[in-house]
């Protein structure tokens, strides 16, 4: 395959990479963070199955936050409720819980992504099948979804939404004829990328993990009731038990029965993203059978051991810093202080970011504490740097309250690869840490000094020696570039392909013939 000379998209396609390019970094000026794109969520046997399901959602509400939706069976039929905004803002009425009665459901929260904030983008997807109803929602990112959307357009199929979760359901539609889980797997088949699914069907519930494991998902119980979900802070919401982690390449089937397991896919080894451990996932959650709380406070030890300073206060830059500054503080010992308090009450649309305000930036959402940092050496900790606009911002504020001395250390490597399995982050050439050194990017900050985590110091974090190449355990490519599934829809084939600077741009890619 090849772009065509002339660069134009053909107007199937236009659509859909208007949604795949979409930039989110360049609308809210201070929102310089990587976004999980979605949670998951289903329950089967519950005679609160929606109540219990937006209680779940509620929980995963930090992994997406454009839409929520949730669809119920009640033994006869399916209903549906989506709604733009968070979970709170629509599922918190029992006249809108009445309206779905069953016994299973399954919900999902989906990350905005500017431009494509519309209601038919919401899941879980509903479509009915052969076989019946089936409702999909999918947390992770197909890497050759624009290949198979093009194929199946040629055949016929008339697409709803612009998301790449619609062709799973394309596929399982045009499938050979059998039960819904044999139409699954044979859709599942054709796909690559990242995903972890949970879907609804007549009686059932069905989850399913990509070989690779790189997003997560739980199973509990709920009295006689089995959960699924994409972290256990949700089973902790609705006094379900953690049961185990769906293991990658698992798919199961949930019915009144109990629960049946198969393994449709081959063997692969196992890349689960480790940014869940530094980021993505709530603290307070178990993934992988680890502790969040525990490896973030172990990632900041490490992180005190490598990149030691002379200061007087460990600062977090809340709330994803806090555990990693405590783990610094602990190795260093240096005392821990809320020198940054943030504001809980800003959302991401408590103002339209115009010209005239986009100055205040991080001032909606944190303000130093300067009674603290007043003439004192800080250290500032945080998680990650993007673009580089929010940590600037903070450096500057924290100076503007009076630090003597800024420093600034980051619990993850650079971020110099673009994530392409369910993490939304700008283009490479976006990244600070792909065109500056660290020295430059210290200069860019305005901090006194700035230093990341290793990824061997990372690995070792993580209970691992160092980063050992024959036997890695997480994908890493948004600090490597080493991608371990192929990235079709991008011209790059083989896994464990590596990104240059000259990589494919995804508006190209859905231009090929």
């Amino acid at each position: 395959m090849t772009v065509p000379a002339n660069g134009r998209l053909a107007p199937i396609d236009k659509e859909w990479t208007a949604m795949v390019t979409t930039d989110p970094w360049a609308a809210v000026d201070d929102d310089d963070k990587p976004h999980e794109e979605c949670g998951v969520f289903g329950i089967l046997g519950h005679p609160e199955a929606a109540a219990f399901t937006a209680l779940g959602l509620h929980a995963l509400q930090h992994r997406g936050q454009e839409s929520a939706g949730i669809v119920a069976w009640d033994g006869r039929e399916f209903q549906t409720e989506r709604a733009l905004g968070l979970v709170g803002d629509h599922f918190n009425k029992a006249s809108v819980i009445d309206k779905l009665p069953g016994h299973a459901a399954i919900g999902h929260v989906r990350y905005a992504t500017t431009g494509q904030t519309i209601l038919r983008n919401a899941q879980p997807l509903f479509a009915e099948l052969e076989s019946g109803g089936f409702a999909l929602a999918h947390n992770g990112n197909l890497t050759n979804a624009v290949m198979l959307r093009r194929q199946l357009v040629h055949r016929g199929c008339l697409f709803q939404s612009t998301t790449d979760t619609e062709v799973i359901v394309h596929l399982m539609a045009t499938a050979r004829a059998g039960s819904v889980v044999d139409r699954m797997v044979e859709a599942l088949r054709q796909v690559e990328g990242a995903f972890s699914l949970i879907a609804l069907a007549p009686d059932m519930v069905i989850g399913v993990r990509d070989p690779l494991g790189v997003r997560p998902l739980v199973l509990g119980r709920c009295g006689d009731a089995l959960v699924l979900a994409s972290e256990t802070c949700a089973l902790d919401i609705i006094g379900a038990s953690f049961e185990r982690d769906i293991e990658p390449g698992e798919l199961v089937v949930l019915t009144g029965s109990g629960l049946q397991t198969m393994r449709p896919f081959q063997p692969q080894p196992r890349r689960f993203c480790i940014f869940e451990y530094i980021y993505f996932a709530r603290p307070d959650s178990t993934v992988e059978g680890h502790s969040v709380y525990e490896k973030r406070q172990r990632i900041g030890m490490e992180l005190a051991r490598e990149a030691g300073v002379a200061a007087d206060l460990v600062v977090p830059v809340p709330d994803s810093g806090v555990p990693a500054a405590i783990g610094y503080a602990t190795q260093s010992g240096i005392p821990f202080e809320l020198g940054i308090i943030r504001n809980h009450y800003v959302g991401r649309t408590f103002i339209e970011p115009t010209d005239n305000i986009r100055h205040l930036g991080v001032k909606l959402k944190h303000n130093a504490n300067r009674s603290l940092i007043e003439g004192k050496r800080v250290i500032l900790v945080d998680d990650s740097i993007v673009r580089g606009t929010t940590s600037r911002k903070i450096v500057e504020m924290v100076r503007a309250a009076g630090a003597a001395e800024v420093h600034m250390r980051i619990s993850s490597p650079p971020t110099s690869h673009s994530c392409f399995y369910g993490i939304d982050t700008p283009e490479q050439e976006k990244l600070l840490a792909h065109n500056l050194t660290v020295a430059e990017m210290a200069e860019h900050i305005h901090a006194d000094s700035l230093a990341f985590i290793s990824l061997d110091g990372l690995y070792r974090a993580m209970g691992e020696p160092g980063r050992d190449p024959a036997r890695l355990q997480y994908c890493d490519a948004c600090f490597t570039g080493d991608y371990p599934i192929r990235l079709t829809d991008r011209g790059i084939d083989g896994a464990s392909a590596r990104i240059g600077p000259a990589e494919l741009s995804y508006r190209a890619a859905a231009a090929w013939a």
